[in-house]
């Protein structure tokens, strides 16, 4: 039988959060069920970020992805593959309300200072008796554990150091600029809940329109303590916390599988096969 506490969210009915095998999403990422506190919210944060990757693989074989929780969970727990913020976000949300925690899901306007900004990110605030988090498992190569929802809040993910400003109504995630300058907004949001049509909506445009940056190139990013690893487009960057970057290393299609298995990517052959098709266009287009 699956650990599962009461869901404590009203909006769990328009989510289908039932049909998410817990205990399989619990053990694809180490961790047990536990009741609902801080320290739990931050675990089970940390253990998705760490195991399960982040990537738009699908995107770039033209499959935009489901959103669906049931081909959600297919995907990143049953078949051990990655995703992006929707995917994670939703998976992350759906685990979290059968555990009994209150979950808001929001939608965050990414590079809000930027005129192309769009509300294409999903974060989630999450209630934890009475204290409200920012949890974010699908930015990529940013957050891995949450941030409490207070104007400052500053905390360290891997080294790596961001916080959190309001600013009327909106929360701002920032953090430091190039060489240590002014904090900059990574992306901006507001506490308003989302239906699911509204993720919908901002999938398609990222899984599908041409200035989207996830129809351009492939981007796979891991995050640990101390350690990033970055494939985007067609090379492989590793960054540490307080170095200067190194220089993007080149990945040919024929490594790519070598290197995708290296970032926790499982694709079967049909999949990595098309795959490199792709990729190996994309080298003679820029060549």
């Amino acid at each position: 039988m699956t650990n599962t506490l009461h869901p404590a969210s009203s909006q769990t009915g328009d989510w289908y959060i039932t049909a998410l095998d817990l205990d399989a999403y619990l053990h694809r990422i180490g961790e047990s069920a536990a009741r609902p506190s801080e320290e739990a919210l931050s675990a089970l944060h940390e253990a998705h970020v760490r195991t399960v990757p982040f990537g738009n693989v699908d995107v770039l074989l033209g499959h935009p992805p489901s959103l669906e929780l049931s081909d959600i969970a297919d995907k990143l727990v049953h078949r051990r593959r990655g995703g992006y913020c929707f995917e994670h976000g939703l998976l992350f949300a759906a685990a979290l309300e059968r555990l009994g925690y209150h979950v808001t899901r929001c939608l965050a306007r990414v590079q809000p200072d930027s005129p192309g900004g769009a509300k294409t990110h999903l974060v989630l605030v999450v209630d934890v008796r009475g204290k409200r988090f920012l949890a974010d498992t699908g930015f990529g190569s940013g957050l891995l554990v949450p941030l409490p929802l207070e104007d400052g809040a500053t905390t360290e993910h891997g080294g790596w150091p961001y916080r959190l400003r309001r600013d009327g109504r909106l929360w701002r995630l920032e953090k430091p600029g190039d060489g240590g300058a002014d904090w900059t907004a990574v992306y901006a949001f507001d506490e308003t809940p989302q239906r699911p049509i509204d993720y919908v909506v901002a999938n398609h445009f990222t899984a599908t329109h041409p200035r989207s940056p996830f129809t351009q190139r492939l981007i796979v990013q891991r995050i640990d303590h101390g350690i990033c690893r970055k494939l985007v487009g067609r090379g492989l960057l590793t960054e540490h916390p307080g170095r200067t970057p190194e220089q993007p290393r080149p990945v040919s299609a024929d490594e790519l599988g070598e290197v995708l298995h290296s970032l926790g990517l499982a694709l079967d052959e049909d999949e990595l096969a098309q795959l490199r098709q792709v990729y190996a266009g994309a080298e003679k287009a820029e060549s």
